[in-house]
């Protein structure tokens, strides 16, 4: 039987930070934490002090909450470390929310950073050992890549669906589109899609401009209860809907052209009680190329086959496109702190919502928004994360 305990007005996103720096070698990983945190709670008005809930996941260091609760000199009753990699920060959002709903905690501090751009020896999914894994006597042998991986995906998507490299490229071109209004992004050069197919093959048909960008920083967010919403004078980002799934290789059934997006949207789209036609902006976690491909069709933007179609000739790009996506210039030309991108997924949504993001790319009176994550590997197991965020 289904819950019928639904998200809606239980609560709300009131700061949002990502961390300026794309290179840190003189910052450790704690302290870009730290640094975040400080931001968001800036950015909602709050004090460390205000905060009850803590939320974070492998790419804090030592303890992880515990660590990092005792270094921010945080007092909380209430923590959660739930890791799925990149689209962990927003189960963290959902997470938070249901936390506040039952009344664990009023304040939702959530944090991500990393270094893998200036300390590249150090693991961005922390320190977990995966050599134990029951997974990892059948794929660690064979050494799989995460482009690799990703590649696999890609190709058996253009097997079945006749999707194009061309169309794949467009999905770069748009992110770069928008990347050149971000003053922060790493890439901020208009490309073609001639240009991405020039560009080195990295695993067929993959090449180095279907592929994120590596990046030091970071971002946090501030989820609070509505008493506390009303006591603030920020924009009010309303967490309406929310979906988490994990996929993995299903005993053998494996098929690399779709996600658990397919999953998470639909519960998000359930709970939130609207449609993929009633979304204004989109972030979709872009690791690749063909992981927003593959979500556009599964958050049901798109027929599933249609991907490639409907990113190419510029639907993607904000005030040219059907729908706007990644208007910061996303993990492929922005950043994707700590190889995980979930965070900023989140943090552009709530820029949109307010009418904060940058006016080349901010869409007109934008009212809903949706955040997808992915983290992990889409050719072995991922988590699936879903936000519908509203401006109330």
């Amino acid at each position: 039987m289904r819950s019928s305990v639904t998200l809606k007005g239980q609560a709300y996103i009131t700061g949002a930070y990502e961390h300026p720096a794309r290179k840190a070698p003189d910052k450790s990983c704690a302290l870009l934490h730290a640094e975040v945190a400080a931001g968001a709670l800036r950015d909602a008005g709050l004090d460390r002090r205000d905060v009850d809930g803590y939320f974070c996941a492998g790419d804090a260091p030592g303890l992880g909450p515990l660590s990092l609760c005792d270094y921010l000199g945080l007092r909380v009753r209430h923590v959660d470390s739930t890791d799925t990699g990149g689209s962990a920060p927003l189960l963290h959002v959902a997470h938070a929310a249901q936390a506040i709903a039952a009344g664990k905690c009023r304040v939702a501090l959530i944090t991500l950073a990393g270094v893998p751009r200036s300390q590249p020896g150090v693991h961005a999914y922390g320190v977990r050992s995966s050599a134990n894994a029951p997974e990892a006597e059948f794929e660690q042998p064979y050494g799989l890549t995460n482009p690799a991986a990703y590649a696999l995906a890609a190709r058996r998507h253009m097997h079945e669906f006749g999707t194009t490299a061309e169309q794949l490229a467009w999905i770069k071109v748009s992110a770069s589109h928008h990347a050149r209004h971000n003053p922060n992004a790493m890439l901020r050069n208009l490309v073609t899609v001639e240009e991405v197919l020039a560009s080195p093959l990295v695993a067929d048909p993959l090449r180095k401009l279907d592929c994120c960008v590596v990046s030091d920083g970071g971002g946090a967010l501030v989820v609070v209860a509505p008493e506390v919403m009303r006591e603030l004078r920020r924009p009010a980002v309303r967490v309406r809907g929310a979906g988490e799934a994990p996929k993995g290789i299903l005993g053998g059934e494996v098929d690399l052209t779709y996600t658990g997006a397919a999953w998470s949207g639909r519960a998000a789209f359930e709970e939130a009680g609207v449609k993929p036609a009633d979304i204004d902006y989109a972030s979709i976690y872009d690791s690749f190329t063909i992981t927003v491909l593959l979500q556009l069709e599964d958050l049901g933007f798109c027929a599933k086959g249609h991907g490639g179609r409907f990113a190419a000739g510029g639907n993607l790009i904000a005030g040219q496109g059907r729908l706007p996506v990644n208007t910061d210039g996303g993990g492929l030309c922005n950043n994707h702190p700590s190889n995980r991108g979930g965070i900023t997924k989140a943090i552009e949504a709530v820029r949109q919502l307010r009418g904060e993001a940058h006016p080349a790319v901010q869409v007109k009176d934008c009212r809903l928004a949706l955040a997808s994550g992915i983290g992990g590997n889409l050719a072995t197991r991922h988590g699936a994360a879903t936000l519908i965020l509203e401006r109330e």
